[in-house]
């Protein structure tokens, strides 16, 4: 009978305390379909489509970036209105600290970054790049005006990690879409 009071009266902590755990941080906000409407909500066809550069060239370009990457290929959308060509969505994962973080970087025919989205977050720190004003700060950035973190895009406090890389990314998808522009021309 006092092992049941016990029982009884320990429930409402151990209910709390299984709230507060930490569990699984995976976030998804944005599905891809979601993420190219909200980046380029005036066009009329999305269709994926392949780099024109080899893998020669990519490991080249990550020797340059990321002396210790492999060539990663991120995914590419075209994107047109009316059958021309206005962007590309490149689909990309960096690590934040220890998890990959799923981003979108649309890139408008310019060269120019247009919008960065969050699509997954795994870390359980860090979320904060999530928020619209960090990420607009890459906006008009371009291969000649690449982002750099403390240098045009500040840093959160918590969240080191994981804005070193997705800054870094992005310039990486910046440099692959000027070479992948070179090469098909």
């Amino acid at each position: 009978m006092q092992a049941n009071r016990f029982l009884i009266a320990a429930l409402p902590v151990a209910a709390i305390a299984v709230a507060a755990a930490p569990g699984a941080y995976a976030v998804e906000y944005l599905s891809v379909g979601a993420a190219l409407k909200l980046m380029f909500p005036d066009a009329t066809d999305f269709a994926p489509v392949s780099l024109a550069l080899t893998i020669e060239q990519l490991r080249d370009l990550d020797a340059r970036i990321r002396p210790s990457g492999g060539a990663r290929v991120p995914r590419v959308i075209e994107v047109r209105r009316d059958g021309r060509e206005i962007g590309r969505v490149y689909l990309d994962g960096v690590i934040g600290k220890t998890e990959l973080i799923d981003y979108a970087t649309a890139i408008d025919a310019d060269g120019r970054v247009r919008q960065v989205e969050i699509l997954t977050y795994r870390e359980s720190h860090g979320y904060e790049v999530r928020n619209p004003r960090w990420r607009q700060q890459f906006v008009g950035k371009g291969v000649t005006t690449p982002p750099a973190l403390g240098d045009g895009i500040a840093n959160i406090s918590g969240a080191t990690l994981s804005c070193r890389h997705l800054t870094d990314g992005v310039r990486r998808l910046l440099m692959l879409h000027a070479a992948d522009a070179a090469a098909r021309t």
